[in-house]
């Protein structure tokens, strides 16, 4: 059998389409099934299916036999032909097929838990005990049931395979509008989250140096942009994993880290006890829609506590599917575990950092009260370790969030070429988006005092899109139960985000930020 690449073909030769069992062609073994796109036979025999036209030449000896195999037993396992996309195998997200539950676990681990869960007890100072852990409550059974009407809409009736927000967004709502509804939401959830953990990761560096070599430290320390540019430079080296499915151990780190810190922080903060003049009473508000925008501000930093809907479908992308194993099972079971760990980690820091600091906790959250409150009769070595999970998780989370803009990337290279991207430009973009990250993170320090405008921009992704893709893809009988359910939260859902947005904006012409371009603290 010769093997011809596609460009040295006549342009008046006609190749035969390969096809593929529905969900395009993912059984476990494969993991890169468009390979097979480069096979054509010398002399091709009268086919008994489409697909022996291609492949019954291929020799014993090929290597190519187990995957040839592989592939008849999905064939004959579903029974008719979906076409295949060979682009699906050159983009980091879908480049390898072979996760699992574990590795959604990990996934979903490393970007569900990060350090906006340190903030969450801001949001108890305006709710009080109450109101706080019954919106908490509301907004993570939410959220929840929204991830899995995402990991059940993943794979379609058709066998095509959604795995990207921005396409399933696309299929819903149409091309135009599905673009204009996620695709800036999106990109700003991965590119600000980098932005945001570049600031957070630096900054703790830093703090973690002048834990463990003190004052009377010989060694000059580093200025906040040049900590920012270590973390940067740490995290583009660590970008270089070529797929998703490649940093999966990353996000096993991540996630360990993540669970440590957050049950370190609230565990001394408690057993230190409490500082003098902490009070659970709201803060008196000036006017009565001071007190909304203050209730919204809050309910938006709760809503960006449980970001990371965009990169569900990115994750269950990278996992094996067929008709009788299809990929939202072991998905699913991967979240589920996820979340019951991400619930007795955030509702303890919440509670916890709350009952400890009060009104009396600052901007920063639960690592500043720390810091401010318990500096100097808490050990070193406790305080550095915190600093150190801190920065690890941070260097962790990044790769996830930044996987989707490096596939963005990679596709409009592959589109326009018809070609994997190579390597050297592969490294390329990724260096890119390293570096405009830390520009941002230089030129705009004050990002971290909008987490709720930021929560507010990333609702409508978490808890209203869901809703109204499952109705128009899935098409449920009008007034029913699920019908009523998702028309009801997806226009909640909408209407909370317009008024998270609008409360934070107020909160911010009011109470104003301190904006200081180019000069990080």
């Amino acid at each position: 059998m010769k093997f011809m690449r596609p460009e040295s073909l006549s342009p008046r030769a006609e190749i035969p389409a390969i096809s593929a069992p529905p969900f395009q062609l993912h059984c476990p073994s494969m993991t890169r099934s468009p390979l097979l796109d480069h096979i054509a036979p010398k002399t091709p025999k009268t086919p008994k299916s489409p697909l022996a036209s291609r492949l019954m030449s291929t020799p014993i000896s090929s290597p190519m036999k187990k995957a040839i195999a592989s592939m008849q037993c999905c064939l004959e396992e579903v029974g008719h032909f979906t076409k295949l996309d060979p682009q699906e195998a050159w983009l980091p997200i879908t480049e390898s097929r072979n996760g699992n539950a574990y590795y959604s676990a990990f996934h979903t681990l490393s970007s569900g838990i990060g350090v906006q869960a340190l903030v969450l007890p801001l949001a108890f100072t305006t709710l009080s005990w109450t109101w706080g852990i019954l919106c908490l409550s509301l907004v993570f059974m939410w959220q929840l049931y929204t991830l899995w009407l995402l990991i059940q809409l993943h794979e379609s009736e058709s066998g095509m395979r959604y795995s990207r927000y921005l396409r399933l967004s696309m299929a819903a709502f149409g091309e135009k509008l599905g673009k204009l509804a996620a695709l800036f939401p999106i990109m700003y959830l991965s590119g600000g989250t980098c932005v945001t953990l570049i600031m957070i990761g630096g900054g703790t560096m830093k703090i973690f140096f002048h834990i463990v070599c003190g004052d009377a430290c010989s060694m000059r320390p580093l200025t906040t942009i040049e900590w920012y540019l270590l973390f940067t430079c740490l995290a583009i080296a660590l970008a270089q994993l070529p797929n998703l499915n490649s940093i999966a151990g990353v996000s096993l780190i991540g996630a360990i880290t993540a669970i440590s810190y957050c049950t370190l922080i609230w565990a001394v903060s408690i057993s230190k006890g409490r500082p003098e003049g902490v009070s659970y009473d709201p803060p008196e508000a000036k006017s009565d829609m001071a007190r909304i925008c203050g209730i919204l501000n809050a309910f938006g930093i709760i809503a960006f506590a449980f970001r990371g809907h965009n990169l569900v479908l990115e994750i269950q992308g990278t996992m094996p599917s067929s008709a009788k194993q299809p990929s939202r099972k072991p998905m699913w079971r991967g979240v589920k575990l996820a979340y019951v760990i991400i619930a007795m980690c955030l509702f303890p820091l919440a509670i916890g950092g709350y009952w400890a600091y009060g009104n009396l906790m600052p901007n920063g959250g639960m690592l500043n009260a720390l810091q401010e409150y318990h500096g100097r009769n808490t050990s070193k070595w406790l305080l550095g370790l915190t600093s150190l999970l801190v920065v690890i998780s941070c260097l962790s989370s990044f790769q996830i969030y930044a996987m989707p803009v490096f596939d963005n990337l990679e596709i409009r290279y592959t589109s326009k070429m018809k070609k994997p991207c190579p390597l050297w430009l592969r490294t390329v973009f990724r260096i890119f988006f390293g570096c405009l990250a830390f520009f941002i993170s230089v030129a705009l320090p004050f990002l971290n005092s909008l987490a709720g405008l930021i929560g507010g921009v990333a609702l409508p992704i978490t808890l209203a899109y869901p809703c109204f893709m499952w109705i128009l893809i899935k098409k449920p009988t009008r007034y029913s139960a699920i019908w009523c359910l998702n028309w009801m939260l997806g226009v909640l859902g909408m209407v909370l985000s317009l008024l998270v947005i609008a409360g934070a904006i107020w909160t911010i012409v009011t109470m104003g930020i301190e904006i200081n371009f180019f000069k990080p603290r």
